[in-house]
């Protein structure tokens, strides 16, 4: 009497990997995700490799583990892989206050950020 599982949302030459709470603004972290959206997948870790950004590290992990599932969980070969989603989402907002004059208060948000990169396998073009 339970629920059906869940089918798989992913097509077969597709992998996934999620990266949750991490420390940076949504808005900071889809800098990066446009930054690597549609490229082939050693190019996108060479972008992230030489990116200034802090948080740049987390989001070359995360595509490194979403080759790394490409290749042993699903079968794909790495050479022909491209980054076909990147996408940010909302995570928690950690609310701090911080003194001012007076004896008043301001609020200060430290939010966190969802980081979701889909790999797909595309065939390679023949050199005409």
């Amino acid at each position: 009497m339970s629920k059906e599982a869940n089918p798989p949302r992913l097509a077969d030459n597709e992998a996934k990997a999620v990266a949750r709470m991490l420390r940076v603004s949504p808005q900071k972290l889809n800098l990066l995700a446009q930054l690597i959206r549609g490229k082939k997948v050693d190019r996108a870790l060479a972008d992230l490799e030489f990116s200034r950004k802090r948080i740049a590290h987390e989001v070359k992990k995360t595509l490194e583990s979403a080759i790394a599932n490409a290749e042993n969980n699903h079968g794909l070969d790495v050479d022909d892989l491209v980054v076909a989603q990147a996408y940010v989402g909302k995570a928690l907002v950690m609310k701090r206050f911080h003194a001012r004059a007076r004896g008043r208060a301001s609020r200060v948000e430290k939010p966190f950020a969802n980081l979701t990169i889909i790999v797909r396998e595309v065939e390679a073009q023949a050199n005409a």
